[in-house]
């Protein structure tokens, strides 16, 4: 199931959330500059300085070490990376700052994103493979969404063998069913730390982060539901 849609009008324009997909995108276009100047090797290094790498800090969990929790929540691995978490962030993420607040919802984001890297880190503790990628504070924004809206109407696109279709689901099952599967996979890949890949800790983190983060702010999203049912 890829989400393309959600059916869940906001009350005013999404500020932030825009901000946010644009300062990825720029990091992504810059990403591609060094690759098309100075080659893979060169991104590669700017991938392991600026990206969260477990073993580095293990080393030296200091203030210049963590300000990669920052930076590289604004990086990506390659285009179908940054279009995915983009998508989500525009689905989600607009309905999520309507209730938050501008402000707040930069917290919240940013403290997800914080809680998906150190996850990330203690579960694959002593790794060399360094984590990139807006997915966690994501993920976080998707746990808000299906706490505050479980019965909004996502328009999925559903494949089915050769075929697909597009089907309104629930929020409660596209974004129950995405974290079913990060949890899987994360008990799967668990004690694997130096294969690359998706980082479903990182998710995993960010999603419980954003389950209990969003908890003072159920009731104004209630009120604001104006959807059917």
């Amino acid at each position: 199931m890829f989400p393309i849609r959600d059916r869940l009008p906001t009350h005013r324009f999404p500020v932030v959330t825009v901000l946010f997909i644009a300062i990825n995108i720029v990091v992504f276009a810059w990403q591609m500059l060094i690759l098309g100047g100075g080659g893979e090797d060169a991104l590669q290094q700017a991938v392991y300085t600026w990206g969260v790498v477990p073993a580095r800090i293990a080393e030296d969990p200091g203030p210049l070490t963590l300000v990669t929790f920052v930076t590289s929540m604004f990086m990506h691995g390659g285009f179908m990376h940054i279009i995915g978490n983009m998508l989500y962030l525009w689905i989600f993420g607009n309905n999520i700052e309507d209730v938050l607040g501008r402000f707040w919802f930069i917290v919240f984001y940013f403290a997800c994103g914080f809680a998906a890297s150190a996850a990330q880190v203690f579960a694959t503790w002593g790794s060399n493979i360094p984590g990139i990628g807006a997915s966690g504070a994501i993920a976080g924004v998707l746990a808000a969404y299906l706490l505050f809206y479980p019965a909004a109407r996502v328009d999925t696109l559903i494949f089915l063998g050769l075929f697909a279709r597009i089907a309104a689901l629930p929020a409660v099952l596209v974004l129950g069913m995405w974290f079913v599967l990060q949890l899987f996979n994360g008990v799967l890949s668990f004690g694997m730390t130096e294969t690359g890949g998706t980082a479903w800790f990182a998710h995993i983190g960010g999603f419980v982060a954003g389950l209990i983060l969003c908890l003072p702010w159920i009731s104004k999203a209630r009120r604001r539901r104006s959807y059917r049912w």
